[in-house]
């Protein structure tokens, strides 16, 4: 008897576990199939890496919750319509959310360990450039006020330099792009436009009629090196945009046309993915086919803003990049270098260069970069100090985590289209501006603006170059630089002093 009543009680124990099991499954698979359907699920906030809020807007009520595992997986929840700021509120009234900071970095506790800070999009005066609030969008008025009774622009800087700051308006960016991207001459007249536009769109056409007549080798040669990626890519790019948007828009075969074009008036660059991401603004604004065309020639062929994928001219923008974060964000710039070659080479940031910011930023964000570095005010890379300035505004997470190449790539990646572009850009000016007053400048960044016309250095003062590097090609700096040498040190008389790299005092 006791045995039977031993043997019920165990299968009524397993039915009961059984039953339990069941319910756990069901639960599990209850919050599985929310996640997948709708993005539901859990997460014990008391055991993530890192917990960032980011404002989007003035009043802080929108932007971003950015929460970060220890397993750097991430999960980004927007709040287009306010409430973070409440979230805030509750967020620090946890013991486990008191703001970090990167002296902050002694606790012991792991559990106490999370990363939790707060940005808000507004600069310190300290940190904006002094001229930042003095220059309004460039609407139809302020525009007309710059072009004298024959249309000739008179103060090519003042131009530029009101760009820079306050952007153009919409409604006369087709007007004013074909300046900035080379097509017309800041000199040239109405008249002497209106006569250009019509000499380039039979120029046009030309090119066109080249690559309609081609012979039948020619053309399959051509379909499998260009027309093939371009016929694959125009159909996917910027659909989201009114302008393109829709079955069987001819604007996209407008877009079409231009990249098949230019791969035969350019067979050298010819084309590769990404142009079209570049070719669809400029149509969607100057709306013309020819002058969008001769603009798109103008952006490749006489900017520096646009890096081509080729490894020489790439490895160029990675390098000056590379000092400007050893000279602005050494703390940065040690992580990397601490990371070895791969740390170095900034997988994170070759899409920012190659494709101009414009998988990053929103369009009207995007654009109003690209007029800031198209004005070529100051400096012809400003688009390196935008790169400097994401990484200074939201690049804290990788160094407090010390992230690896591939975390830091994720890292980047998930904020893109959840920055403010309107603050990097402040950042960045106020970081041009740090760079302007700096008494000297390291020999590697000798080039960054001798073809900026007027140049960085416009008032007359030019800094001091200092060697900070080796140049193995030369026994001497090539730039001029000059060579610290540290004092010697007694018993140390007759030896060479070392050069001093870290010279540069900049202020984050």
């Amino acid at each position: 008897t006791s045995s039977a009543s031993s043997l019920d009680t165990s299968a009524q124990f397993q039915d009961n576990n059984g039953q339990m099991q069941s319910t756990r499954w069901d639960e599990q698979q209850k919050v599985f199939a929310l996640e997948q359907v709708c993005g539901v699920f859990r997460v014990d906030l008391g055991q993530m890496r890192s917990l960032r809020l980011f404002f989007s807007d003035e009043a802080c009520t929108c932007g971003q919750l950015v929460v970060a595992s220890r397993e750097s997986q991430y999960k980004i929840f927007h709040f287009h319509h306010g409430g973070l700021d409440k979230l805030s509120e509750v967020f620090q009234q946890w013991k486990y959310c008191t703001e970090t900071h990167l002296k902050d970095q002694q606790l012991t506790d792991e559990r106490t360990c999370m990363q939790f800070s707060i940005r808000r999009p507004k600069l310190p005066s300290s940190e904006t450039h002094p001229e930042e609030n003095a220059y309004k969008r460039l609407d139809v008025s302020a525009w007309l006020h710059h072009l004298n009774e024959s249309g000739q622009v008179e103060e090519e800087y003042k131009l530029q330099k009101a760009i820079f700051f306050g952007g153009i308006d919409i409604s006369i960016r087709g007007e004013v792009w074909p300046f900035l991207l080379h097509y017309y001459s800041y000199e040239s007249t109405s008249e002497e436009r209106e006569a250009l536009r019509l000499q380039k769109r039979k120029e046009y056409f030309e090119i066109q009629e080249k690559r309609l007549s081609m012979t039948a080798e020619e053309q399959k040669d051509f379909w499998r090196k260009v027309q093939f990626t371009v016929d694959k890519d125009v159909v996917r790019t910027d659909r989201s945009n009114q302008f393109f948007r829709g079955e069987n828009n001819p604007n996209v075969e407008t877009m079409r046309r231009i990249l098949l074009n230019y791969a035969v008036f350019n067979p050298t660059i010819g084309y590769s993915q990404g142009m079209s991401d570049l070719v669809a603004p400029l149509l969607a604004e100057v709306l013309d086919e020819s002058d969008t065309f001769w603009c798109f020639v103008g952006l490749m062929q006489n900017t520096i803003f646009i890096s081509s994928p080729r490894d020489e001219d790439m490895e160029k923008q990675l390098m000056y990049l590379r000092e400007l974060l050893r000279l602005m964000h050494p703390r940065f710039y040690q992580h990397l270098s601490s990371l070895g070659e791969d740390g170095l080479q900034m997988l994170f940031c070759h899409r920012w260069i190659l494709l101009c910011f414009k998988r990053e930023f929103p369009d009207a964000e995007a654009l109003r970069m690209w007029e800031a570095c198209w004005a070529h005010y100051q400096t012809d890379y400003f688009h390196l100090f935008i790169c400097v300035a994401i990484v200074v505004i939201y690049g804290d997470d990788v160094i407090e985590q010390q992230l690896a190449t591939d975390q830091m790539l994720l890292h980047f990646s998930n904020l893109a289209m959840h920055m403010n572009g309107e603050l990097v850009l402040r950042k960045a000016r106020s970081l041009l501006y740090q760079f302007h007053l700096l008494p000297r400048i390291p020999c590697s960044l000798h080039d960054l603006c001798k073809l900026c016309g007027t140049g960085m250095w416009d008032s007359g003062f030019i800094p001091a170059v200092e060697c900070s590097g080796h140049h193995p090609e030369s026994e001497s700096c090539p730039y001029g630089g000059l060579v610290e040498v540290s004092s010697p040190k007694p018993g140390s008389e007759g030896k060479r002093g070392l050069k001093t790299r870290d010279v540069f005092a900049f202020r984050k």
